[in-house]
């Protein structure tokens, strides 16, 4: 029988960065993009970035809600 693990992340997100990296910020995760937040692009850097720092598919990483 297969188990799947979800979890909610808090991640503060920083659009127009000069470095793409994710930092562990004590109870959340600090995504930082060079995309700017146009038309979703620095949505699907921080998918990106999320999955490979979490070691999963991009298709298992869902934004829920932005601010």
């Amino acid at each position: 029988m297969l188990y799947y693990l979800r979890m909610r992340i808090e991640v503060r997100v920083k659009p127009n960065s000069r470095s793409e990296e994710v930092q562990e910020d004590g109870h959340c995760l600090t995504v930082r993009v060079k995309e700017a937040p146009v038309e979703g692009k620095a949505n699907k850097a921080v998918v990106r970035l999320l999955a490979k720092h979490l070691g999963v598919a991009e298709d298992r990483v869902h934004i829920i809600r932005g601010s």
